[in-house]
């Protein structure tokens, strides 16, 4: 297998992972067209997935068996897969305490605010989830064009986090 065949394995790390790292795990795994295998966890995981994170996927068509709520650890233990990137979608700007990733894999945050603190009605609190899903797939689509197997592991990183610091895909 060559490098241009190889499939990478991401990390979306959040708190309660009921909402942005489920997100983050749909997406890349339909953006990401075989190329990149989404996982998601989280450092206090809620134990289910939030509906309207459910509701939201299954509108916009992807694929929400296997979606499950789970503990970051899961990854740390023998069997788990190898992960080549790890993205924190905390939002450090509401002061949440975002998991460190230790170990090798290329890391940065894309910090997304979390729908499932927003108060309000039912329409506001589901534009919330919209405005997250938005936010995570202009990052993964910049994420997933970038040319990976050929370009130095410094450069890579600088780009990973220019990523999180945009709200939209690069060249728009």
């Amino acid at each position: 297998m060559t490098d241009t065949d190889r499939v990478y394995n991401v990390l979306f790390l959040c708190t309660g992972n009921s909402a942005r790292s489920i997100l983050g795990e749909a997406i890349l795994n339909r953006e990401g067209k075989g190329r990149f295998h989404g996982y998601s966890a989280g450092s206090q995981p809620k134990g289910a997935v939030h509906p309207y994170t459910l509701d939201l996927l299954r509108t916009l068509n992807h694929p929400t068996d296997g979606l499950r709520s789970k503990p970051w650890d899961e990854f740390a233990a023998p069997g788990a897969p190898e992960l080549d990137f790890v993205f924190t979608v905390c939002d450090s700007a509401a002061k949440e305490t975002c998991p460190v990733w230790p170990g090798q894999p290329m890391s940065a945050h894309w910090g997304v605010p979390d729908p499932a603190a927003v108060e309000g009605n039912e329409a506001e609190r589901r534009a919330a989830f919209a405005e997250a899903y938005r936010q995570l797939k202009n990052r993964i689509a910049a994420f997933v064009s970038l040319p990976i197997a050929s370009i130095d592991r410094l450069s890579l990183q600088h780009r990973l986090r220019e990523i999180g610091g945009a709200t939209a895909p690069a060249g728009g």
